[in-house]
């Protein structure tokens, strides 16, 4: 009895030992040094207490800009691939001619690299050659043609429209997996029933998805709060500060040698995002049964 329960720890000592080394450790030293004012302009280090955290929240920088950019990005961009995904996934899902190649084609841009997909749009996205305003002009639609990354009213909304991109496919892998994980018996009964297609979906398809629709939007909310790559490959935060998010401003605070400043905002999106994933997976998964 003892070592069939020793077992399962012993198993994962090495994992659990790696992971403590490199991620819990310097995640509690990291937060140490948000209370101090750690920078390379200075060989010392003095305690400063919360003046760094009281700086992040007072409004005196941009810092609360950059909190509501990374709740928009977060929101707009798990709604949408969420939904995409399970539109995309649903259409798939059906007996229809080449539907292993549509589904590769949806899912290839969720394995390129960021950096090319970034080098890519802003070649695509260019608002004197970039192909798509110079697809606009051929087709007669010059009066759409907009300054993609460049103008501070749509740039935000341009980089959440290449993340999205991107990730559809991803999650619409996921839930085709869910969706084929369904019983066909629930489908022929109701058919029987004279269920129709929407009563399929709100009362089949839907409840059996519910786990899986958890494990998504989880995911998706977890990545828009640390999202940095796609932002700083399409704009670096410009222009003006108007697509910058937390850890844009993360980045460039350490690349200044301002570590206390940079340490503090990756300690405040570190807690967030730990309280954030509790709740949601706490609220998503309120009423599963463990057998």
């Amino acid at each position: 009895m003892k070592k069939s329960r020793i077992y399962p720890w012993y198993f994962a000592a090495g994992a659990i030992f790696i992971y403590t080394a490199l991620s819990v450790i310097p995640g509690i030293i990291g937060i140490g040094y948000s209370f101090t004012d750690w920078s390379a302009y200075s060989k010392e280090l003095n305690f400063v207490g919360f003046k760094n955290f009281m700086d992040v929240f007072s409004g005196n920088q941009d810092y609360l800009q950059y909190i509501l950019n990374t709740l928009l990005f977060t929101v707009v961009t798990t709604a949408a691939k969420t939904g995409l995904g399970l539109l995309f996934a649903l259409a798939l899902s059906r007996n229809i001619k080449a539907k292993n190649f549509h589904r590769g084609v949806m899912y290839m841009p969720s394995v390129l690299s960021i950096l090319i997909i970034g080098l890519v749009f802003t070649s695509i996205l260019n608002p004197k050659n970039g192909l798509l305003n110079e697809g606009l002009r051929m087709i007669g639609l010059e009066s759409l043609t907009q300054r993609w990354l460049t103008d501070p009213q749509i740039a935000f909304w341009s980089v959440m429209g290449v993340d999205i991109w991107r990730g559809t496919g991803y999650i619409m892998t996921i839930l085709i997996v869910g969706i084929l994980a369904i019983p066909n018996v629930y489908y022929e009964a109701a058919s029987i029933d004279g269920a129709n297609g929407f009563k399929k979906f709100t009362y089949i398809t839907l409840p059996m998805l519910k786990q899986t629709l958890a494990v998504t939007i989880v995911l998706n909310v977890l990545y828009g709060l640390k999202v940095f790559d796609m932002v700083y490959a399409l704009t670096n935060g410009g222009p003006g500060h108007r697509t910058e998010v937390m850890y844009t401003a993360v980045f460039k605070q350490f690349s200044q040698g301002l570590y206390a400043a940079g340490t503090t905002i990756s300690s405040v999106m570190f807690i967030f995002m730990v309280i954030v994933g509790y709740f949601m997976i706490k609220i998503l998964t309120k009423d599963e049964v463990i057998e």
